[in-house]
């Protein structure tokens, strides 16, 4: 019985060694991404983002559904429907929420999210009760050296430690519920993105705002080019990856392999960068797929897709929780590089416009492993890791 080789450079069907270099509109790229960064969206209240996605999917041509919670999954179709792959990344960002209305006029805020308050101190944000929006200011408790002087250096990192200023006349608790200002009122932090002369993009929330832009801007390649795709290529995108849920339910059946598309963390000990793409084998849920991570590493190679490997300890996608949810898929991971993630992030325009070009390479591209359509069957056709 012949054995089917596993992906590597030489070992690309020959399907995937003719695949249409299909050109990246980087206009469409960044001006999509700073339309998205626009729209407050943290975990819990995506609403608006949702609403901006199927407006967006619909003058991109490209049918999409809608989940009960909001999750958003969009087809491109192919040759055939199975076994399809999905693309996803998230729309919801870090942000908090009000625990305490306090004496002072101030508000206590619990994260959502995991972030650390060091990088929500001076953070300008939008708070939403029910009814109204004020603007307004974290701040640490000890927030001004004319009055606590060495003090304010001396203030423990952490949520019970900063408070939130809004924009009006607070002085008091009952000041803060005239206004209607609540327990559980969300706040958004606000992005202040800037795109700079030599490429670069500073902003919060480019995880994952950036990920969806590079999404929406592949499809649009491959819907303006007619491009020829073999199978059906879902686009999700998910609603609570920054707490957990991710892509637990928005997949279906056929879905045998997906890509997530997130950051990649550029630190001292990471080998990511902010510049080209970066295919992660393994985060804290463990490693990902080997054959569709080295499908993705091939594709880049042959086409000449600036990319290189790392592996993320302290980090998780949507693709954990997909697999978590008990969904049998090959999962892959592939990342623009961000500088500071979580915190003011920078990335440059070079590094999501890289992940775009292998994104289409990758639609274009046949399935991994022909008897994934099968979701179980016999061992032929179940490939082989190098030993």
């Amino acid at each position: 019985m012949s054995r089917p080789k596993p992906y590597r450079r030489a070992g690309l069907p020959l399907e995937d060694q003719a695949l249409d270099e299909l050109a990246i509109d980087r206009d469409y790229l960044v001006g999509t991404l700073l339309k998205l960064l626009e729209v407050p969206s943290p975990s819990g209240y995506t609403d608006a983002i949702v609403h901006f996605m199927g407006e967006e999917l619909a003058r991109l041509g490209v049918a999409f559904e809608v989940t009960r919670r909001g999750a958003v999954r969009a087809t491109i179709p192919g040759r055939r429907s199975s076994p399809d792959r999905a693309v996803v990344s998230h729309l919801d960002t870090l942000g908090a929420m009000v625990r305490e209305l306090k004496e002072n006029g101030r508000l206590a805020l619990a994260p959502i999210g995991t972030w650390s308050s060091r990088f929500a101190e001076g953070a300008r944000v939008s708070l939403f009760t029910d009814e109204d929006t004020f603007s307004g200011t974290i701040l640490p408790l000890k927030a001004s050296g004319h009055v606590y002087n060495e003090q304010v250096d001396n203030q423990p990192v952490s949520w019970e430690n900063v408070e939130l200023r809004i924009d009006v006349r607070a002085a008091s608790l009952s000041d803060l519920r005239a206004l209607g200002v609540n327990v559980g009122d969300f706040v958004a932090i606000d992005p202040q993105p800037e795109v700079t002369e030599t490429g670069f993009v500073v902003s919060r929330h480019l995880d994952d705002k950036a990920g969806v832009a590079i999404m929406l801007t592949a499809a649009k390649a491959v819907v303006e080019t007619k491009a020829d795709l073999p199978v059906d290529c879902h686009l999700l995108f998910t609603i609570h990856e920054e707490v957990g849920s991710g892509a637990s339910a928005v997949l279906h059946q056929d879905v045998a392999e997906m890509v997530a598309v997130d950051n990649g963390t550029h630190a001292p000990g990471q080998n990511a960068t902010e510049f080209n793409v970066t295919v992660a084998m393994k985060d804290s849920s463990g490693p990902f797929d080997y054959h569709l991570s080295h499908k993705l590493l091939d594709l880049a190679g042959l086409y000449g897709v600036s990319c290189q490997r790392d592996v993320f300890v302290h980090y998780r996608c949507d693709a954990a929780s997909a697999v978590e949810a008990g969904n049998d898929i090959r999962t892959a991971l592939v990342c623009f590089g961000v500088d500071a993630s979580h915190g003011y992030e920078r990335t440059h325009v070079d590094s999501l416009e890289a992940v775009a070009e292998l994104l289409v390479l990758y639609m274009q591209s046949g399935p991994v492993v022909e008897r994934d359509r099968m979701e179980l069957g016999p061992i032929i056709g179940f490939p082989e890791q190098h030993t």
